[in-house]
């Protein structure tokens, strides 16, 4: 095993701010980023992973590669919500364990950004057309762990909002803006592209770095209420998110042979949704305990994966 990858991820700038952060919320710290500053940074590097993409994929012919890549995000975003579904309800009621299974079918595009750095870190480049896979693989999860409820909840009083739900999965925010800024980066010209390239690029390390740390306080202030849920929700987290990026850097050289995408598809695989999964699931469920679904997202799976998930996946897709 190539302990270097590893050593190199775990004093990455960016994950020592995420530390940062978890121990400034241990120390009682008055540190803590303005919630519209830390909204405008988010808003940022959606903009700018979405624009970046829509540059390198204008310079990619479509390729019956791209297209099987997409339905096997898609693929990946069905299945896993269903099997992680059972796995939960074994120990969940209903509308806890749909809820945290279409978190887990989703994506965290916090994570596929800091996943880009960490290509960028290894002297290699995003494929613009796994950002489009990235924005299609959001909706799909949460329209199956809905289902699920629907079918398995036995209290019919509680009717989900289907229509309304269906448009929100496809219309929040962060899917919005990265289909938008994707669309917007494709038909601009290199030229244009180069007029705003040193907010694109040159600053997206240091904002990166700064909502990490920001992440890193959220994550520290809802860990002490989660340990009073037992060990499965953080055996759970852990568990499962390592497990779907292993299997998915293996499987997904089946449809691609090229180690950026086949790690990207790991990332996407591995990730849990912190954003648009809480979101709809405010509207369709709010039985739901978000206390549970969000630290389990973004206090647990998303450091595992920054950490040991990254360097496990990058090492499969090297030699697979």
């Amino acid at each position: 095993m190539n302990y270097n990858l590893l050593i190199e991820n775990l004093t990455n700038p960016a994950l020592l701010f995420f530390v940062l952060g978890v121990l400034a919320v241990y120390l009682k710290s008055d540190l803590e980023i303005p919630p519209n500053s830390s909204k405008f940074i988010s808003l940022y590097l959606l903009f700018a992973i979405g624009f970046k993409g829509g540059q390198e994929l204008s310079h990619e012919p479509f390729t019956s590669e791209i297209g099987w890549s997409m339905l096997f995000g898609v693929f990946i975003s069905l299945v896993i919500p269903i099997y992680t579904f059972f796995i939960l309800k074994r120990k969940l009621n209903v509308n806890d364990a749909g809820a945290i299974a279409a978190a887990y079918g989703s994506v965290s595009a916090v994570t596929f950004v800091t996943a880009v750095s960490y290509l960028e870190s290894q002297q290699l480049s995003l494929h613009g057309h796994m950002v489009a896979i990235m924005a299609l693989m959001e909706s799909p999860a949460i329209i199956i762990g809905l289902i699920l409820i629907s079918i398995f909840n036995k209290d019919k009083s509680n009717k989900i909002q289907k229509r309304s739900v269906m448009k929100h999965s496809f219309t929040n925010g962060s899917v919005l803006l990265i289909l938008g800024s994707l669309i917007i980066g494709y038909v601009a010209n290199a030229k244009q592209a180069e007029g705003i390239k040193p907010f694109t690029n040159d600053l997206f390390k240091g904002f990166l770095a700064i909502f990490l740390l920001d992440m890193g306080i959220s994550s520290g202030k809802k860990l002490k209420a989660f340990f009073s849920f037992g060990w499965f929700p953080i055996i759970f987290s852990i568990v499962i998110p390592i497990f779907n990026g292993c299997v998915i850097a293996m499987m997904s050289s089946i449809v691609t042979p090229d180690i950026t995408n086949r790690f990207m598809f790991a990332i996407l695989g591995a990730s849990a949704s912190y954003i648009a999964v809480p979101a709809a699931m405010k509207i369709s469920v709010p039985q739901a305990n978000p206390g549970l679904f969000l630290p389990m997202a973004l206090a647990v799976t998303f450091p595992v994966n920054i950490t040991i998930g990254m360097p496990a996946y990058f090492l499969i897709v090297m030699n697979t």
